[in-house]
């Protein structure tokens, strides 16, 4: 069925086409629209987890040489600790020679 037996001009399929694109660039300024929103949600959403991966890196590394403090004072103390000991050890067992060398005798 040609466009003159449907009772259609050129000038009507002209306008039909013509509204067929302004519609088309209607709902493709509205896409561009929501992608350029969506573009700014994901780079607000990066920006803020860049701001947290930095503070969690400066809280981990607070909290390691906090760690790294008490370990080396633990550390510090239990020597302390062990080198008395050793030093006891050595009394106790000097006089339990002593004390041998004596019941020989």
């Amino acid at each position: 069925m040609s466009p003159q037996k449907s009772g259609l001009t050129k000038e009507d399929l002209k306008t039909f086409k013509e509204e067929i694109i302004h519609q088309f660039h209607v709902v493709s300024e509205g896409v561009i629209d929501q992608v350029k929103l969506v573009a700014e949600g994901v780079a607000t959403v990066n920006e803020k987890l860049d701001k947290i991966h930095q503070e969690l890196k400066t809280e981990i590394q607070e909290t390691r040489q906090e760690v790294l403090a008490a370990v080396k004072f633990s550390y510090a103390e239990l020597d302390k600790r062990l080198t008395t000991l050793e030093k006891e050890f050595l009394e106790l067992k000097l006089r339990v020679e002593k004390i041998e060398i004596r019941s020989i005798s």
